[in-house]
């Protein structure tokens, strides 16, 4: 018998899919019948057309795995998956903290064993098809092994000590772990360059030269102490370029990929880096770790009025309240109340993007941000004409129109 909970979590996930569904709809269709003046010279005609069809080839998977997605999950409620896995694991241990590790250990290694084949379509034949891709099958299969071993040991600890703080503390956990989960946000963000990068992608100092020389004189300029510049071998995976900041105070530190330094001109690259320094500038990085840490004591605050409901866990065909099953319920019913924050965010984000822009532009140069953008756009395949109610859904960053006529203005 299906109780209100388990209906509404199916309306949630079928609302979820259709709604998607329909912004890929629309967005596969959008497109100008002559593009505006500043995306001319872009794409040439056949450029253009193969753009589309990068469009195009992406969404009809996008479409393809969600569906499978949808199904599977929806087979898993109505058979009470979740409460067969229960069950299942409790033969193993009487032990609490152990028994949620099994529980979502197994869920992790499930999902990802069925994901897999769809990963590798991505990889092998859609990014290879375009250009992209320079991974090998080892570097996949060590990516994956890196990935079970770093969730095994990082997701796996936070959640046994997030588990022991709820049987502890009871509905007050919510407030303990948010401090744990800040402090460990803090911490990753200050060391994930140092201690997970480094697992996956090699980063070596900028050589000395005239690039170094550019952004250590911006940086000077504007009053960003710099000491650490690194290039990333990105081109190790695909040629897709890009570019980041991380850290905070000493631990700061700019990394470049490789094939962003192929692909652009040395002012362009330091104009890139303009645009990024205006992020640390205009306090981007920590009014967006308070936006978080807020939308985290939220969210954390309504799971603890929630997770000792018999019916959350009942949905899920558990016998009674538990907080692994909690844990997912909690999590699917939250998820519209997820989209409406993610608007705001997205929104926000976009805005911050265009005062990093314009840092960029007063303290360095407006036109080399546009090249670089431009350059970026048609080496990516970009889409130049998205639907603007997909922008509005998922953007965190302006339209490159819309990033350029700001930055011309």
């Amino acid at each position: 018998m299906y109780n209100t909970i388990f209906v509404v979590i199916v309306a949630v996930l079928v609302f979820g899919y259709i709604l998607e569904r329909i912004l890929d709809t629309l967005n596969l269709k959008h497109s100008l019948p002559e593009l505006p003046e500043e995306l001319s010279g872009i794409f040439d005609a056949g450029e253009y057309k193969r753009s589309q069809h990068y469009k195009r080839d992406n969404t009809r998977f996008s479409f393809l795995t969600s569906s499978i997605s949808l199904l599977v999950m929806l087979l898993v409620f109505f058979l009470g998956g979740f409460g067969w896995l229960d069950k299942w694991v409790a033969n193993f241990t009487t032990t609490y903290i152990v028994h949620v590790l099994l529980f979502f250990g197994f869920l992790a290694l499930v999902s990802d064993i069925l994901t897999t084949p769809f990963a590798l379509y991505g990889t092998f034949v859609i990014e290879e098809r375009y250009g992209f891709n320079r991974t090998n099958l080892k570097t996949f299969i060590l990516d994956k092994l890196k990935g079970w071993l770093l969730g095994a040991i990082i997701g796996g600890g936070l959640l046994a000590l997030i588990t022991w703080i709820y049987m502890l503390t009871g509905q007050w956990f919510w407030l303990i772990a948010l401090g744990v989960l800040t402090l460990f946000s803090l911490f990753m963000l200050m060391f994930y360059s140092n201690l997970i990068v480094p697992l996956f992608n090699k980063q070596t100092p900028l050589e000395e030269g005239s690039l170094r020389t550019k952004i250590e004189e911006f940086a000077a300029g504007v009053g960003f102490q710099l000491n650490n510049i690194f290039v990333m071998d990105g081109s190790k995976r695909s040629s897709k370029a890009n570019a980041y900041f991380t850290g905070l105070g000493p631990k700061k530190r700019i990394v470049l990929f490789d094939t962003l330094i192929n692909d652009l001109e040395e002012e362009e690259i330091v104009a890139v880096l303009a645009h990024e320094v205006g992020h640390y500038k205009k306090k981007h990085t920590t009014s967006g770790m308070v936006l978080s840490t807020l939308q985290s004591a939220i969210t954390l605050y309504l799971f603890s009025l929630f997770v000792g409901e018999d019916s959350f866990s009942v949905a899920l065909g558990g016998e009674a309240a538990s907080f692994h099953l909690g844990l997912i319920a909690f999590g699917i019913l939250y998820s519209p109340i997820s989209i409406l924050i993610g608007l705001g965010t997205n929104s926000l984000s976009r805005h911050n993007e265009y005062q990093a822009d314009r840092f960029a532009k007063e303290n360095f140069a407006g036109e080399p941000l546009v090249t670089s953008l431009k350059k970026l756009s048609k080496n990516n395949l970009s889409n130049l004409t998205p639907h603007p109610a997909y922008v509005f859904f998922h953007y965190s960053h302006p339209t490159l129109l819309q990033r350029i006529r700001a930055l011309r203005k």
